[in-house]
């Protein structure tokens, strides 16, 4: 079987997860600081929407580096191709919403700094803007777990 980097099983993949895992708690972390958005109804919605998505990578995240770390230490890879599918349209469509809620989040942020009446203090929004900037990269590492998997899916049969 051809051993992709930052597939599943893999050294790189345990890299992954973890930056996913990191990167989804800040963001959750940096939102959670926050707690004047209250006041706003569709803030506080696509807010709770980022909250939900980042507490669903985190535990997706870590259950497959624990996976991938059970992998490297038995020498013992996950060949069949029916989980690699169940973790690939796992990672697409957790960072399809990890993209959307962080998306909405910076969305929203931008809206509420650019407005002509300050509807949001400068440090609020910024830790905000921090929290976005955490979901993306979290959206990114998801993205790429997801790629390298599919990149190895048609040897999977191979074997």
């Amino acid at each position: 079987m051809k051993s992709v980097p930052g597939s599943l099983g893999t050294a790189a993949s345990i890299a992954l997860r973890f930056g996913q895992v990191i990167f989804s708690s800040s963001s959750i972390v940096f939102m959670s600081l926050g707690v004047g958005f209250y006041s706003y109804t569709a803030f506080w919605m696509f807010l709770c929407f980022s909250v939900t998505i980042m507490g669903l990578a985190i535990p997706w995240s870590f259950t497959l580096a624990i996976l991938d770390g059970y992998s490297i230490l038995t020498k013992f890879p996950v060949h069949q191709s029916g989980i690699f599918m169940v973790i690939i349209i796992g990672d697409l469509v957790l960072s399809f919403l990890t993209l959307a809620a962080a998306s909405s989040t910076a969305s929203l942020v931008d809206l509420l700094l650019k407005a002509d009446v300050s509807f949001c203090p400068p440090r609020l929004c910024s830790r905000y803007q921090i929290s976005a900037a955490m979901a993306f990269l979290s959206w990114f590492l998801l993205l790429v777990s997801s790629l390298f998997n599919i990149w190895l899916l048609p040897w999977l049969d191979a074997d």
